[in-house]
């Protein structure tokens, strides 16, 4: 029974990152692409613009 309670906690945690990758992979691109898109196309115009008025 030593063996067993020894490769529990890492078969359990096996699992876990199996179901996350899946989770990731799974998300990447479809509907959800298009507003993490813009997420990203406003956080990197905020940047600009403020790196702008700094520069000024």
């Amino acid at each position: 029974m030593d063996y067993l309670s020894a490769l529990l906690p890492s078969t359990v945690m096996a699992v876990a990152f199996t179901v996350l990758i899946v989770t990731i992979v799974k998300n990447q691109g479809g509907p959800n692409k298009s507003k993490e898109d813009a997420a990203v196309d406003a956080a990197f115009a905020q940047a600009e613009a403020s790196g702008q008025k700094s520069a000024e």
